[in-house]
């Protein structure tokens, strides 16, 4: 029987061949069944421009990538964050539209619970200026944003919480349920639906982890935008997170900074999408009411967007693009979704920190295919 998804196969197998990719993983369902699994290249890339000590976390030069390698894919984790803050509203326990004061005691910022999910609360950057260990404070970060002015009205415009987003969802998960974001995302949904990512590994699952690497050494400068723009002040405060030297260490990989250090392996995103779009449910487990689950996708917000300096539409959690699908690709490269127009869900986990022209090539050979 001839392969339907051989043209992404070979798409696939031509970016790791041109050295485009260096190492990762492609999971894809359709039609509810996974399609598409998988991975290819290294998970340690010693030599590579920024990344001194490549290796020596994730084991030896060279290893190959498997399916169990996990890898940083940055915001592609903002969603997961958001789900375990909904899964709490789901359950009665907090409003969308309460005040985040509410639940949080000394939150100066006016704003509610779906501002924050939808980053609109106006709290794209971190205040106070903290060295790169401080991703490593959860209590620090987060007494700094309840101490923040707001950068503009809560509700009236958008701007990426970039690296605080997971420290506001986090906190009040904190809050609500008493645990800690990554403990709950492990109890409550990884655990249920056999998925393989956390936020804040322990040692085993470090050592399975890829290392990052440069595509192009100017990459960092140019993500972080003009100095002391919103851009950078939002990616650039605790330093390091765009640096290999930084990421690839056990005090980022042991931090909950659940806005950028999901660690993941594509086929866990994969399903942990097929479960949204099947409406909740992924294996006879029900996590999510179909409700939930449709207000959590629904645009939020349509129009600029301050950070990512163009417009965004955005769910409790996601971006919404213009043929419907809904997800989040993450600043690097790797990226993950939902398209019930197609009935697909996507992901794609690189440790190669580039431009997303690989994941755009990937998508546009599946939709030849469909």
């Amino acid at each position: 029987m001839p392969d339907r998804f051989a043209l992404v196969r070979d798409c696939f197998r031509d970016l790791l061949a041109t050295g485009r990719e260096t190492g990762a993983g492609l999971t894809i369902w359709y039609d509810g069944h996974p399609v598409v699994d998988l991975v290819g290249g290294t998970r340690t890339t010693p030599g590579s421009p920024g990344a001194p000590g490549a290796g020596l976390v994730a084991g030896a030069p060279g290893a190959a990538w498997r399916p169990d390698t996990l890898v940083n894919v940055y915001s592609v984790g903002k969603p997961v964050a958001a789900l375990c803050l909904l899964m709490l509203v789901d359950r009665g326990r907090l409003d969308l539209d309460g005040m985040v004061a509410t639940h949080w005691p000394g939150f100066r910022t006016p704003a509610t619970v779906r501002q924050v999910l939808s980053h609109t609360a106006g709290l794209p950057a971190f205040p106070v200026a903290r060295p790169a260990e401080a991703v490593a404070d959860w209590a620090l970060l987060c007494a700094d944003l309840a101490a923040a002015d707001p950068e503009w009205e809560p509700g009236s415009v958008a701007g990426e919480h970039a690296w605080t987003y997971g420290h506001l969802v986090g906190e009040l998960v904190r809050r609500v349920d008493g645990r800690s974001v990554g403990r709950f995302l492990a109890e409550e949904i990884a655990g249920p639906w056999c998925l393989d990512l956390g936020f804040g590994l322990g040692a085993a699952d470090q050592r399975r982890c890829a290392d990052l690497s440069y595509g192009d050494p100017a990459w960092p400068v140019r993500m972080l935008g003009e100095p002391g723009s919103l851009r950078a002040q939002a990616l650039g405060n605790p330093p390091g997170g765009l640096d290999p030297a930084v990421v690839n260490t056990p005090l980022w990989r042991g931090a909950q900074v659940p806005a950028v250090n999901l660690h993941a392996t594509a086929s866990a995103l994969a399903r942990l999408y097929a479960g949204l779009l099947a409406g909740g449910t992924l294996d006879g487990v029900r996590l999510f009411s179909p409700e939930l689950v449709a207000e959590a996708t629904r645009v939020q917000y349509d129009g600029p967007d301050l950070v990512l300096d163009r417009r965004a539409c955005w769910t409790l959690g996601m971006q919404r693009e213009p043929d419907l699908s809904w997800g989040m690709g993450g600043i690097g490269g790797s990226s993950a979704w939902a398209d019930p127009e197609r009935g697909y869900t996507f992901a794609y986990a690189t440790a190669r920190l580039a431009d997303h022209d690989r994941v755009d090539e990937l998508a546009e050979a599946l939709h030849s295919c469909l």
